[in-house]
C-alpha cells in the first residue's frame, strides 16, 4: 500500500520557474526508482526526471538543463524544480514510483505505483 501525494503544480508564464514535491508513504520497499512523468493530451505519458536509490538521475532531453530533480531520503520525498517553463512543457504531471531495472527506466509503465496528477500549464 503505496501512496504517492504530489503538490507544486500551477499557471505559470513562458519564462518562469515551479517547483514540484511528490511524497511516498505506506509500505515503500521495493522501490529503487522514483520521479516525474508527464502526460499532454494526445500524446504518450513520457518520463520527465527520475532518481534512483543510488543517487543516478536520469532527464527527458527536452528538459536537461532547465529541470532539476532531487530527493530527501529522510522525508521519502523527491522534489522537480522546473525553470524557464515553455510552453510545451505544459502536461499533466504524474509522480511515479517503482522496482525499476536501468534499460526500462524511460517506459512509464515499468511503474507500479502512482499519483493522481498535477496540472502544469504554461502559458501568457
Amino acid at each position: 500500500q503505496v501512496q504517492l501525494v504530489e503538490s507544486g503544480g500551477g499557471l505559470v508564464q513562458p519564462g518562469g520557474s515551479l517547483r514540484l514535491s511528490c511524497t511516498a508513504s505506506g509500505s515503500i520497499f521495493g522501490i529503487n526508482t522514483m520521479g516525474w512523468h508527464r502526460q499532454a493530451p494526445g500524446k504518450e505519458r513520457e518520463l520527465v526526471a527520475v532518481i534512483t536509490s543510488g543517487g543516478s538521475t536520469v532527464y527527458a532531453d527536452s528538459v536537461k538543463g532547465r529541470f532539476t530533480i532531487s530527493r530527501d531520503n529522510a522525508k521519502n520525498t523527491v522534489s522537480l524544480q522546473m525553470n524557464g517553463l515553455k510552453p510545451e512543457d505544459t502536461a499533466v504531471y504524474f509522480c511515479g514510483a517503482g522496482l525499476v531495472v536501468l534499460s526500462g527506466i524511460r517506459d512509464a509503465k515499468n511503474y507500479r505505483h502512482w499519483g493522481q496528477g498535477t496540472q502544469v500549464t504554461v502559458s501568457s
